[in-house]
């Protein structure tokens, strides 16, 4: 009953015009705000470790507005899953960067585009893939009975879904030894013994190693992509920033930092968008007690 309650729920936000999508899910957002929920409680704990100069006042008026954020991420998702490829690039007003990332692919040695939770990932993730032959990280939703929908939706760009395990490691291996590209959600807590802490706004958070070792073992460039959302449902900007090259040569901790300052700094330019009611900060270092 839950699987055919969100389709249904999918089918009818599919069925609004962006900007009205966009009106519901700040009503929602609203609602987050008011109402008790983990959301909250979880944004409200992020926002005072990432943002200590700010006072309360402040903090909860971003809060709001992250909430509000959330909403409008919940209600486009009928559009970024059921919209036809034209109708929905049709929405991608602006591209900064885009010459950059076409410079990495002629290279040959492939293009690591690592999205972080800011904006639209999911537009960020199929523009990307209806450019570029590419091959995505992708972990299953907590439904099984979602997973053929969330798999052809992501997929129907010309992406190649791969699961989050040895095999799915080994294809981005071979994608970008091809030159192809790759996509990863790089601010994701990663398994154990897959990390290591480096600083996010000033916070130890447990980083990913994965991209690290692709760009040291292939040479790939790595881009960070994200979809700013623009106001009042008038579409999306996309962003594309370049790491330095000093990347792929970095060690494991250099790199975790530079990947996690890079994030940082589409953060910052747009502080409301980004998924602050995610556990971040869930794995501490020894020692340290739990923040949730």
């Amino acid at each position: 009953m839950r699987v055919r309650l969100i389709k249904l729920l999918l089918r009818l936000f599919a069925a609004l015009p962006l900007p009205v999508a966009h009106a519901f899910g700040a009503v929602l957002g609203l609602a987050l705000i008011v109402l008790p929920n983990s959301l909250r409680r979880i944004t409200a704990i992020n926002l005072a470790l990432c943002y200590p100069e700010l006072d309360a006042r402040a903090r909860t008026r971003l809060a709001r507005r992250s909430l509000m954020e959330t909403g409008k991420t919940i209600m486009e998702m009928g559009a970024m899953w059921c919209w036809p490829a034209s109708r929905l690039l049709g929405k991608l007003r602006a591209v900064s960067g885009l010459e950059v990332a076409d410079a990495a692919q002629r290279r040959g040695r492939g293009v690591i585009f690592a999205s972080p939770h800011l904006g639209c990932w999911e537009m960020a993730g199929l523009y990307v893939s209806s450019r570029y032959p590419m091959t995505t990280l992708y972990r299953p939703p907590r439904l099984v009975a979602l997973e053929n929908l969330s798999r052809e939706a992501r997929a129907r760009l010309g992406a190649r879904l791969v699961p989050t395990d040895a095999s799915g490691v080994r294809a981005l291996f071979q994608a970008l030894g091809r030159g192809e590209a790759v996509g990863i959600l790089p601010d994701q807590n990663p398994d154990p013994g897959s990390g290591v802490f480096a600083a996010f706004f000033g916070m130890p958070a447990y980083t990913m190693v994965l991209i690290a070792r692709l760009a040291r073992k292939t040479g790939a460039a790595l881009i960070i992509t994200y979809a700013e959302r623009l106001p009042h449902g008038a579409g999306y900007h996309l962003h594309l920033h370049e790491a330095p090259e000093d990347f792929a040569s970095a060690t494991p901790e250099q790199a975790g930092a530079i990947l996690n300052g890079l994030i940082e700094e589409g953060v910052r330019a747009h502080p409301e968008q980004y998924q602050w009611s995610y556990k971040r900060f869930r794995v501490r270092p020894e020692g340290e007690r739990g923040v949730y």
